[in-house]
């Protein structure tokens, strides 16, 4: 018997660059894009605009990734930009090149 191999990723998005930075956990992050770029999830994130992916990372188990969200939510901003920073400098959208 085969065992299915689950990806879960913890993701950083924002409205612009510097701006207001949400850390989420899905296990779907194609999807959990669409979300957020058609603006469907009501509340904090569609009121601040927040759609654009700029820093995503991979877990195989769900523990691992709420445990790293967990902690993260914890730093002080500037380490988060510092994180977001070392792999996109820029703060290109990672997510802008994917069919919708």
């Amino acid at each position: 018997m085969y065992k299915t191999i689950h990806q879960y990723y913890l993701y950083i998005i924002t409205n612009k660059n510097n701006g207001t930075l949400y850390i989420g956990v899905t296990n779907n992050l194609e999807r959990r894009m669409f979300e957020h770029k058609r603006g469907v999830i009501e509340g904090f994130l569609k009121r601040y605009g927040l759609s654009r992916l700029v820093y995503f990372e991979t877990f195989q188990y769900i523990n691992d990734a709420i445990k790293r969200e967990k902690n993260m939510k914890k730093w002080k901003r500037s380490w988060k930009i510092t994180l977001i920073e070392t792999d996109n400098p820029d703060w290109n959208d990672l997510a802008k090149d994917w069919l919708f």
